[in-house]
């Protein structure tokens, strides 16, 4: 669940009971205006995590510490996109603005595996010819010159155990992975030392998804180049491909841009007046 400004209703109401509890002192009224906005990025701030007045299952999870949340503990947090940002040499701003935008909620499932998506036509091109037809034929949910199939949340593991049955490294290649959905068969150009090793790193943290996104866009001389210059519309195409009009990512990058400089601003003045 995630709610932010402008939501309405229950859910609300309930947050801002929870935020109290924290010693906000909200009026409950199920809006979440800039009140809210600003007790959720207080609380986030205070429980060290990433800060950006949205109430997703990171900051859920937070709010309720009594329920064990594999989500919460492997959550992204502000210092692990501060350094994002030093590592790439682009204001704090636009890291939380792409993260925002281009992100899943969650990178993490609750059983507290990593969210994947598994390709079965990438498998299929993966594998060497004398297992590719065989076992297109035998499992073609698995292994298919064709898109598809897909389950969602942990089917998608199901499917990627069966396909580890047939070739371990191959499958891992196969599947999108974490927060920002890269694929496995990047794992070599992105610096690590085999797709067990990008396995491995995938499965740690939210921070390890953030790096990975990291590796790729410094891979990327031209989206690196309209991230630094915030050229929102040259990142959506590169990023997203020709129909990044159809859902809007530019203005939504620029207008999240916005809002996470103004927050910044913002907490710059109250640190000036403390």
């Amino acid at each position: 669940m995630t709610l932010q400004h402008g939501d309405v209703g229950q859910q609300v109401t309930a947050l801002q009971n929870k935020l109290n509890a924290t010693g906000a002192s909200l009026s409950v009224d199920g809006w979440f205006g800039d009140e809210t906005e600003k007790a959720v990025t207080r609380f986030q701030r205070k429980a060290g995590l990433f800060v950006d007045g949205i109430a997703g299952p990171a900051t859920f999870a937070a709010l309720d510490p009594t329920t064990p949340s594999e989500i919460g503990r492997k959550a992204l947090r502000e210092g692990d996109i501060k350094a994002a940002a030093r590592k790439l040499g682009v204001q704090v701003a636009a890291i939380k603005a792409v993260t925002e935008v281009e992100s899943r909620e969650t990178g993490f499932l609750p059983s507290g595996r990593p969210d994947i998506l598994f390709e079965r036509h990438v498998m299929y091109r993966r594998l060497e010819p004398a297992e590719r037809e065989h076992n297109a034929e035998k499992f073609p949910n698995i292994v298919n010159p064709k898109p598809g199939g897909y389950i969602g949340g942990e089917g998608e593991w199901r499917r990627l155990r069966r396909a580890c049955s047939i070739a371990e490294p191959v499958a891992i290649e196969s599947a999108s992975w974490g927060l920002f959905q890269i694929m496995g068969f990047h794992w070599q150009a992105l610096g690590y030392t085999s797709a067990q090793d990008f396995y491995h790193k995938m499965i740690q943290n939210e921070a390890e998804h953030l790096d990975a996104f990291v590796r790729f866009i410094k891979l990327d001389s031209g989206l690196h180049a309209a991230l630094k210059a915030r050229d929102w519309r040259s990142f959506a195409e590169q990023y997203n491909g020709p129909a990044y009009t159809r859902n809007h990512y530019d203005t939504r990058l620029a207008a999240a841009y916005d809002r996470h400089r103004a927050m910044g601003r913002s907490r710059e003045t109250h640190a000036a007046a403390a």
